[in-house]
């Protein structure tokens, strides 16, 4: 009897082997033997002691195997040849400086890695050609979209160990190669010679970056001078105490330097996660975000900022570059249809589970939905079903009936997705596809359902940077960002309108920085304009907020309390039904409703699960009270 095929399920993974040795070249290459290396769906990413590589397919091909490679080479070259305090020591106060310089960093560990070893070369070459891919910088046209510090990156491996610009940096690198090449040539040059030594390397970066007018002359001194004085707009009490020890030798000054990574300068590398050497990081978020949780409580807010809460003192240097758009208005049409197609591609892979989740919700919620009626009344709706008996006696009153209250039907939900870089790959497609479910399954039931996105408008601080260093960079300004919030659905709109406009996520050169507070201020008010009487608002995020521009000028734990404010508002003091889903990181401590995962595969069924316990519960007194008067 012939016997059944195996089901693709329980064949052997074909790439078990390949990531055995890929952990142990990794391992050996960066002289840590107890690394743990492993392979996820989520993003890269690095620790001192754990190196996640982007996961292959069950049959990669010989690109994938590259760009696998590549990502590996790349960390274990990092943790071969990076200090992560001379590095800290050296890097400038400024977000966008900064960022080119720990861009200039990596490219230096990497061309280190090709040039000893050359096989490297092919490997970096396709990681950095997918990664570019991936951001959309392949069809940039203006130097806003193009940050400099990618193209200063891929210049100098070209230069330093021959791997070519990626075709889709080849736009990037045009727009700047010839102002970097005519502005800093010299220091460029200097720079090729120095990539030995890391502390010499990063002396002669700054020198660059000087030339490029992205870091002033004043922090071209000795570096800890030069950390005292950019301590000045972050750490007053700590600058004091530099000026009544005037003479502290420079262990001393050292000393000061590491106590001021509490403040702007707490995460190395928090900037290149985030924003352009995305696919690597070697600190801890959670643990950064710790300590911004002691960090001192900012100072009252003076006047000429927007203050946007009663209880702290949050400000906004400047409202004027701020943007509420919607999805449409941010992509062409024949682009956003490409990336429908492509979450749509990426949806058939999930169609089986989805299909059940959004069966089972709708099981759920529907069963709420029995009507029910009272009869025989004098007035109301007329019962037909009792006609018989006026045709049968004419002397029978005509019997009317009424629909009793149901406050399941009178509902709105809104879905509010953070839309930073963090949130690239996985988690980002996986939130895109639950708005869709949610969208369709919900609008079945008679629910309004709103999704919503927040993220930047720019790296490192836009416009609003530029316009407060313009004003003398006033101490403490509060936000120095660009914020741009994203209408993907509205509550009142057909899904099927709406339905290509949610693969704008999948357009990942959309994916910037967070802040989080403003973004529930916005949702909470949109909300709150809703005639309906049960407001529930559901948000999907990846940790805290993070801005460096805005981090970088005020204490480090500013955009975390005003989250921490407008939570406490939302959950204390309005109707509003609030529930987060963390990805990858603990949001309990900000909600009191909140579920973490680790994998973003299971967040469509927490968000079935959450949304169908929300409706279990009564709906709040206070709102039925409202609804029916």
């Amino acid at each position: 009897m012939a016997q059944p095929p195996r089901s693709k399920a329980n064949k052997p993974d074909q790439t078990l082997a390949f990531k055995s040795a890929m952990g142990a070249t990794v391992r050996a290459i960066g002289g840590k033997s107890e690394l743990e290396v492993s392979f996820t769906a989520d993003r890269p990413l690095l620790t001192s002691d754990k190196a996640r590589l982007a996961n292959l397919p069950r049959l990669p091909t010989r690109r994938d195997i590259a760009i696998a490679r590549g990502q590996g080479d790349a960390m274990a070259m990092r943790l071969a040849s990076h200090d992560p305090d001379a590095h800290r020591k050296r890097s400038p106060m400024d977000p966008q400086a900064r960022a080119a310089f720990d861009a200039l960093e990596q490219a230096r560990v990497e061309a280190l890695g090709c040039v000893r070893m050359p096989g490297m070369v092919g490997n970096i070459g396709e990681m950095l050609e997918d990664r570019l891919f991936r951001a959309n910088f392949a069809e940039v046209s203006a130097r806003d979209d193009a940050p400099i510090a990618e193209a200063l990156g891929l210049l100098l491996r070209e230069k330093l160990a021959g791997v070519p610009v990626p075709p889709s940096g080849h736009a990037l690198v045009d727009l700047w190669r010839a102002e970097i090449e005519s502005k800093g040539g010299t220091a460029l040059a200097k720079l090729l010679t120095r990539f030995e030594d890391q502390d010499e390397f990063g002396k002669a970066a700054k020198a660059l970056l000087r030339d490029l007018n992205l870091v002033p002359e004043s922090e071209m001194n000795d570096p800890s001078e030069a950390d005292e004085e950019g301590g000045d707009d972050q750490q007053p009490d700590q600058a004091q105490g530099s000026e009544e020890a005037p003479d502290q030798g420079e262990g001393d000054k050292e000393d000061s330097d590491s106590e001021q990574e509490d403040g702007a300068g707490d995460s190395e590398e928090t900037g290149d996660v985030e924003g352009l050497e995305s696919d690597m990081a070697d600190v801890d978020e959670d643990a950064a975000a710790e300590a911004g949780e002691d960090a001192p409580m900012p100072p009252p807010a003076k006047d000429g900022g927007t203050q946007l809460s009663n209880q702290f003192n949050y400000k906004v240097f400047t409202t004027k570059f701020d943007e509420i758009v919607k999805a449409a208005e941010l992509c062409p049409p024949d682009e956003l249809d490409q990336l429908r197609a492509l979450l749509d591609k990426q949806l058939e892979n999930l169609a089986g589970a989805v299909a059940r989740l959004a069966n089972k919700l709708q099981r759920r919620l529907m069963a709420k939905q029995n009507r029910s009626w009272q009869f025989d009344l004098e007035e109301g709706v007329l019962d037909t079903a009792r006609l018989t008996r006026v045709v049968t006696d004419p002397m029978q009153a005509l019997s009317f009936k009424v629909e009793n209250d149901t406050d399941f039907r009178d509902t709105v939900v809104t879905l509010l997705i953070d839309n930073s870089g963090s949130m690239r790959g996985r988690p980002i497609t996986i939130a895109a596809i639950c708005g869709d479910i949610l969208a369709r399954t919900l609008e079945r039931c008679g629910v309004k359902v709103e999704i919503l996105g927040f993220t930047t408008r720019a790296w490192k601080g836009g416009k609003s940077r530029e316009a407060w260093m313009e004003a003398g960079r006033p101490a403490t300004p509060g936000r120095v960002n660009d914020i741009r919030h994203i209408i993907y659905k509205a509550a009142d709109e057909p899904w099927r309108h709406a339905r290509r406009n949610l693969g704008l996520m999948m357009r990942e050169g959309l994916l910037k920085e967070n802040i989080d507070g403003e973004a529930l201020e916005w949702a909470r008010k949109r909300l709150m304009a809703r005639p309906e009487a049960r407001r529930i608002l559901m948000v999907i995020s990846d940790g805290a907020p993070v801005d460096d521009s805005t981090q970088s000028v005020n204490p480090g734990n500013y955009l975390e309390m005003h989250l921490r404010q407008v939570i406490e508002d939302i959950e204390t003091r309005s109707p509003i039904q609030l529930v987060a889903v963390g990805i990858g990181h603990d949001v309990t401590r900000y909600y009191r409703r909140a579920v973490t995962l680790l994998d973003a595969e299971e967040l469509a069924g927490a968000l079935t699960d959450e949304l169908a316990s929300l409706f279990d519960e009564e709906l709040p007194a206070q709102s039925r009270r409202r609804s029916r008067g």
